[in-house]
């Protein structure tokens, strides 16, 4: 059962497990200083592990959330994903900007077309996917919550276990075949709102492609790509099921999530914030 963890592999940290094969709270990280390389080396061991780690309260700013997101590689840039010169509400350029929050700092409207395009988070995925060069870690903090109980918890799904779990037929199946997946920014869009993107063809712009099955090189776990398309749509609904799936609420402006995209995948929840209280999310790659 998930409980407090202390274990001779852990000696700065102290780890309060979430789920019986992911996610861990982790305490005992001070982000008022920069993390030390020796703490680094745990939280990596923690990530690597858990595939999902939360940090409550960081006292985060833009800066240091940078320069922590840096500690685990290159990061992406915004600027390539602005289309067509889209003027953006933050100044950052190593920073997503993942609020439901517009230019004028008013909340999304219902109808708004900006979130509508956002509602491809809704859908579970692992970020970038539609890129050539995927993200890595992602590292996503609360700059401000709407009021407690109105939704807006993100949650995750064990891509590992579920590979691990799955049928041999169906693990026999991926290996012979060694599918390759191809990932799209714009079918994931239409899904999500088929009525504002009814004229969108997906199969119109670029794709990425991925190897369905991979190995996670820091466990030398098997895990997925995170395409939710094809002819294995079955294994992606199994690998989303509810014994496979943590669902964690933001507490307090300052938390941060950070998680594995090449472990797990993630979706955003809505609720009843929406259209009605800001919620704004930033995050590093």
């Amino acid at each position: 059962m998930p409980g407090i963890s202390q274990t001779s592999e852990f000696s700065h940290i102290t780890l309060t497990e979430l789920h019986p094969t992911l996610g861990a709270e982790l305490s005992g990280v001070y982000f008022s200083q920069p993390v030390a390389e020796d703490l680094f080396q745990e939280i990596l061991a923690a990530i690597t592990k858990y595939g999902v780690c939360v940090f409550r309260n960081t006292g985060l700013n833009y800066a240091r959330h940078v320069a922590f997101a840096a500690q685990f590689g290159e990061l992406d840039d915004v600027m390539p994903y602005l289309a067509g010169g889209r003027p953006r509400r933050l100044s950052h350029v190593r920073l997503f900007d993942v609020g439901n929050i517009d230019l004028d700092g008013g909340v999304f409207a219902l109808g708004n077309v900006r979130r509508e395009w956002k509602r491809g988070n809704s859908l579970f995925h692992v970020d970038s996917s539609f890129n050539p060069r995927r993200a890595g870690y992602s590292l996503l903090r609360a700059a401000e919550l709407p009021p407690t109980g109105m939704g807006g918890e993100t949650e995750f799904a064990d891509s590992r276990t579920a590979v691990n779990e799955s049928t041999s037929y169906m693990q026999d199946h991926l290996h012979t075949n060694d599918f390759i997946a191809a990932h799209s920014l714009w079918h994931s869009r239409k899904v999500a709102s088929p009525s504002t993107f009814a004229d969108v063809d997906p199969e119109d712009y670029p794709m990425s492609r991925h190897r369905l099955l991979q190995t996670h090189e820091a466990s030398g776990r098997e895990t997925l790509s995170g395409s939710l398309r094809g002819d294995v749509h079955r294994l992606f609904s199994n690998a989303t099921q509810p014994r496979y799936a943590l669902r964690v609420g933001w507490e307090n402006t300052g938390d941060l999530m950070l998680w594995d995209n090449t472990s797990v995948m993630h979706q955003a929840v809505g609720g009843t914030f929406e259209g009605q209280y800001r919620r704004d999310m930033r995050r590093g790659d």
